[in-house]
């Protein structure tokens, strides 16, 4: 313990970082696009209710480009992404509360923004590509009929009449639609139930005539057990692509040719596709790729020579590259850091030199506060090599008594194919600075460590990830880095699914969060949306009844906390309302936060703020802590049971 540092039981530091600061203070930046015009990105802002806004950086000046009420948020697959695109001097968008397109101008004094489609949200768009010559724009658009299954086709859009001409129909699934530089071609992925994006999917490329309409395609790459991504004409003649088909998302090239791997790497180039309009590389030249490289899990900038394969390090200096994007001088990338805010920046390529644009807010806190990740690396129960980041307590001036070990939070990610991210995660730092340790678990069936890990998920959700994040818990108990009896698991989404199953088959757990969480799989196929309906095929084959929790009530023993959003359509509240009636009628102390207007994963920072203290108050109610934080009204709102 340094001398400056004050001794004091861990999980009751007194912290700066406070809820309020965690929920409302940052936006979050996504879908960078180039203009002539400037630079445009979406800014998410909790402090306006989650609106999601169109922002244009230009000389130095910035401007919001669709005023308040419109929000660009298109909800295509419930996560939407490509909500909106550059045209010409103008950029057309999809309006989050009607999922209409409409567009606005990029010339300096337009505020006007006009409605191009007309209907309500069961009509929505996605991935919108603009065709200049035709004026025309190409999207993925789902509709929604009560009964039936949504159907999802691609259109293109006249801009003049509004009428969407149907360009190819007859796939369950669309994403991506790139035309080539001279727009005489068009690429496009494809995939089909019981697949997901990054089980097998297959890219197509079409001719199209001058009125834009297919008039032939080829299948270039894909298929059941090749995930194929992000697309892109490097010049008219030439694609280029992602694709794991050698057990790795690497780069691909296609053209009249043939097919063949840029470069073959034990590496990642690619994600999941959750979202439309992801871009984890961008063509700078006829031959030059900037690429984010992931190895096992880091990542790193790297120019990709397309004609030689030859990758050559340039940046790795953040922690997180997204959003990756071609400027007039170099690229431009959402940048995030282990000790910092995440930030919109430019880098000049000719040197590396980064240039700051726009950041998440004002970071007033000293990083001495900031815990900073360890990637540590551990054997599972199988034997298999498995990944998680660790972050100890950290506080400037408080210190655990030496004969005591911090408790620890455990947090299993969503998806369950998504990863854990390096970046400055309040909500961790939440914890650490506080007094406890956070280990963050990349269990088997994440991304960023190539196909093999990722289908060690495949029949074994609800038992993979499961043991992944028990080794954690045993390694961390085995370097004595925490106290083996206060271990408390949080989990969102499929995460509050491997959170719940932890608590059930686990004694190691104490108490836990289910954030918008499974309980019921079976209900879970019949209840969600068309992206996701048949996720479970290859997660848990037919084993749903014998890997709910909901049908294995009488084995929790540990109090549980739920919160759950009310217009939640990717996992309906009833999930998280079956789980509180079975596990109160047993006994178990159960809390329960519903809150309305929330969906899948809460955007409102008043009710984040709310969701973050309630979990701590709880957590910390349960292992007997007394925290520095005045916690009196954690528990508004909260509906407590068999919980004193």
């Amino acid at each position: 313990m340094d001398h400056s540092e004050i001794e004091q039981n861990y999980g009751t530091w007194r912290s700066p970082i406070t809820a309020t600061l965690t929920a409302s203070g940052l936006v979050n930046f996504s879908e960078l696009r180039e203009s002539e015009y400037g630079l445009l990105w979406i800014e998410q802002r909790p402090f306006e209710n989650g609106r999601s806004v169109l922002v244009v950086e230009t000389r130095n000046t910035r401007q919001d480009l669709t005023p308040s009420p419109y929000s660009v948020r298109s909800r295509v697959h419930e996560y939407g992404g490509g909500a909106y695109c550059v045209a010409d001097d103008g950029v057309f968008f999809v309006n989050a509360i009607d999922q209409n397109v409409y567009g606005c101008s990029l010339l300096e004094g337009s505020t006007e923004v006009t409605q191009l489609t007309a209907g309500d949200d069961n009509v929505r768009y996605a991935d919108l590509t603009w065709d200049s010559g035709r004026n025309m724009l190409i999207a993925v658009r789902e509709t929604h009929e009560a009964g039936s299954e949504a159907v999802n086709e691609l259109v293109a859009i006249d801009c003049v009449t509004a009428e969407a001409n149907v360009l190819h129909a007859g796939h369950d699934f669309y994403s991506s639609p790139r035309l080539s530089n001279d727009a005489e071609r068009l690429a496009f992925l494809v995939w089909d139930h019981p697949n997901m994006p990054w089980d097998g999917n297959q890219l197509f490329v079409a001719t199209l005539n001058t009125t834009g309409n297919i008039v032939a395609e080829t299948l270039v790459a894909g298929g059941v057990a090749e995930s194929v991504f992000q697309p892109e004409w490097i010049t008219p003649e030439r694609l280029i692509f992602v694709s794991d088909a050698n057990g790795y998302w690497n780069l691909y090239s296609y053209d009249s040719s043939g097919i063949y791997c840029v470069n073959a790497d034990t590496a990642e180039y690619g994600a999941a596709q959750w979202a439309f309009g992801m871009r984890t590389y961008i063509p700078i030249s006829e031959r030059l790729v900037v690429a984010n490289r992931i190895d096992n899990g880091v990542a790193a900038l790297v120019f990709i020579d397309v004609d030689n394969g030859m990758v050559t390090p340039l940046e790795n200096r953040f922690s997180s590259y997204a959003c990756l994007n071609r400027t007039a001088m170099g690229i431009a990338f959402v940048a995030g850091k282990t000790d910092d805010l995440q930030t919109v920046v430019r880098m000049d390529l000719s040197n590396a030199e980064v240039t700051k644009i726009a950041t998440q807010g004002t970071l007033d806190i000293d990083p001495d506060y900031f815990s900073v990740p360890e990637q540590i690396v551990y054997d599972n129960a199988d034997g298999l090599e498995t990944f998680a980041y660790f972050y100890p307590p950290r506080h400037p001036s408080a210190a655990g008594p030496v004969i005591q070990k911090p408790p620890l939070l455990v947090l299993s990610h969503g998806g369950p194919t998504g990863h854990a991210g390096r970046d400055l995660n309040f909500r961790i730092q939440y914890y650490t600075s506080r007094g406890w340790a956070v280990v963050d678990v990349d269990y088997g069936g994440s991304t960023g460590y190539g196909r093999a890990y990722r289908q060690r998920l495949d029949d074994r959700w609800g038992i993979g990830d499961v043991a992944d994040c028990v080794a954690a818990v045993n390694y961390l108990i085995s370097t004595d880095r925490i106290d083996p009896l206060r271990v408390a698991i949080r989990g969102g989404s499929a995460g509050g699914y491997t959170t719940l199953r932890a608590l059930v088959t686990s004694p190691v757990f104490k108490v836990g969060a289910s954030h918008y969480g499974i309980g019921d799989l079976k209900a879970l196929a019949r209840d969600t949306h068309k992206f996701e309906s048949r996720y479970l095929d290859s997660l848990i084959g037919d084993a749903f009844e014998e890997r709910s929790p909901l049908h294995e009530a009488e084995r929790f023993n540990c109090p549980v906390a739920f919160f759950q959003g009310a217009e939640d359509r990717v996992v309906p509240p009833n999930q998280a309302e079956a789980m509180v009636e079975a596990l109160r009628d047993k006994g178990i102390a159960v809390m329960y936060m519903k809150f309305e207007g929330e969906g899948h994963g809460f955007r409102n920072g008043t009710n984040i703020e709310k969701v973050i203290e309630a979990e701590y108050a709880f957590f910390s109610r349960v292992f007997g802590l007394e925290p520095a934080d005045d916690l009196t009204r954690a528990f508004d709102g909260a509906d407590l049971m068999n919980f004193s």
